[in-house]
């Protein structure tokens, strides 16, 4: 087979691969892709252990899950870059060792240091995700280019969606390092699969790495995401989260000035600033946090004690099980989003599945007296997250050159974690200020779940309103020889 990627501003890259099958890569890459987004929900079921576990304070405890998701913010956009740089392929098989390292060192760690290197390491593989996206549209057909996008990027919500109830069986039935030695065991085979199946494409080209630039970019998001998600520990208020979130605005400024200044930057905020990609990164924003926001509030009202009235009284394996099908519903629709791209285009099906997901938090807003019913909006909320996050990559390489692919794929994909960030600050906030005393305990309030099912619909419905801004494209697309064709005139 042979694939060509499409020369956008005299640019010409070579993406002749070695050899595979395109069918059997894109299998690969989906799989890499749900195991590598699975290490996100990893640890959630032991989150309240963990301080006994590894002989540590509570707040020293929460950075096991934090860590990963800064590492996983820096990551995405510098992977993409090197994948720009270097090759895809290299990049995806640096990604996937990565992740059989951090996971491996998780499992055979029984203290705080070397749990929190394990994890951090475990963030870093998350460019696995972007560049794979990006690679994807390289190495398969025409007919299937879509279909494969699609299926890749709803690894993305899938995997964190389906690592809760895994987990929690895991831990339910062995000890909690089985979580990391069967996490470890996936990711060798990713590593090889990577290596063996998906085609080494020469898709690298001339450049050099912007090491200031990552730097820069490193500090400002650790300082901004550390400020938002311990805004619900710290309180909003506090000269600790307004600091840090200063200081990250202030950094990713200084940033941006540098960047524009560089003939090689690490990212092109002149294209990110067009606005196809700036208003499909916002759109990314609302609907990260739209999808975040279920995965937050379902499984604690799920979990919440009968007694209140409003609780459901399921346990932590039970509440895992009613959240299962969620994560299945976003695979299932990856195939219905490739085919609503090709016949209305990539920005309408964007809209239509903030507004499913939006919709999903309507009926769960009026259905939330048992799981069934949560299991209903669960799912009707991850047909939409299906539906949006396989329209945004496609969105962003339409209006990018193809060797910008994956640093401008990866960028979109930091914007959605943004949003899963500010969703878990303000989900926490909403739930914790809004209590109810039972005996010696606060309980959240069932107007504070109402008020977190209002949220993520106004974010949904945010996004729909960002997506419908995003201009009609000219879409370039392939021969079945591989050479490009221009798509006829304005567009859908």
């Amino acid at each position: 087979m042979r694939a060509t990627a499409l020369p956008r501003k005299g640019t010409t890259v070579s993406t002749t691969p070695r050899g595979g099958s395109p069918v059997a890569a894109t299998v690969a890459l989906c799989f890499g892709g749900l195991t590598v987004a699975l290490t996100q929900t990893l640890v959630i079921p032991i989150q309240s252990e963990l301080p006994r576990l590894l002989g540590t304070s509570a707040a020293n405890a929460a950075w096991v899950v934090t860590i990963t998701l800064l590492a996983a913010a820096v990551t995405m956009p510098v992977a993409g870059r090197l994948a720009d740089l270097f090759g895809k392929q290299r990049v995806l098989v640096v990604s996937a060792a990565i992740l059989v390292a951090g996971l491996l060192v998780s499992a055979l760690s029984d203290t705080l240091a070397p749990m929190l290197v394990g994890r951090a390491l475990q963030g870093l593989a998350m460019g696995f995700i972007p560049v794979g996206i990006s690679l994807l549209r390289e190495i398969t057909p025409p007919h299937m280019a879509g279909s494969a996008v699609a299926a890749m990027s709803a690894t993305l919500g899938v995997g964190g969606a389906i690592g809760l109830p895994l987990s929690a069986w895991i831990v339910d039935v062995a000890d909690w390092h089985a979580l990391f030695w069967v996490a470890t065991a996936a990711a060798a085979v990713i590593l090889a699969l990577t290596w063996l199946v998906v085609p080494h494409v020469h898709d690298g080209r001339p450049g050099r790495v912007d090491a200031v630039g990552a730097i820069g970019l490193a500090i400002g998001l650790v300082s901004l995401l550390v400020g938002i998600s311990k805004a619900t520990t710290w309180g909003w208020g506090d000269a600790r989260t307004l600091g840090a979130i200063a200081a990250g605005l202030v950094v990713l400024v200084v940033w941006g000035v540098f960047e524009l200044r560089q003939a090689e930057p690490l990212v092109d905020l002149r294209a990110t600033a067009q606005r196809p990609v700036l208003m499909t990164n916002l759109a990314g924003i609302a609907i990260g946090f739209g999808m975040m926001a279920q995965s937050i509030v379902v499984p604690q009202l799920l979990q919440l004690p009968s007694a209140t009235g409003y609780g459901l009284g399921q346990s932590l394996l039970a509440a895992g099980l009613w959240m299962a099908p969620a994560g299945l519903m976003m695979m299932l629709f990856a195939p219905a989003s490739s085919k609503l791209i090709a016949d209305i285009g990539p920005k309408a099906t964007l809209m239509i599945g903030a507004a499913v997901l939006g919709s999903g938090y309507l009926v769960a807003f009026f259905l939330m007296g048992a799981p069934w019913q949560l299991l209903i909006a669960s799912c009707v909320s991850s047909a939409g997250v299906g539906i949006g996050y396989a329209a945004m990559p496609t969105l962003i390489m339409d209006a990018v050159p193809p060797s910008e692919a994956a640093s401008a794929v990866g960028l979109n994909a930091l914007t959605r974690s943004l949003g899963t960030t500010l969703a878990a600050a303000v989900m926490g906030t909403l739930l914790t200020s809004n209590t109810n005393s039972f005996g010696a305990f606060e309980l959240p309030s069932e107007g504070a779940f109402q008020l977190c099912f209002v949220a993520g619909a106004v974010a949904a419905f945010v996004g729909v309103a960002i997506a419908s801004t995003i201009p009609h494209q000219r879409r370039a697309r392939q021969t079945a020889a591989g050479e490009p064709q221009q798509a006829p005139a304005a567009a859908r």
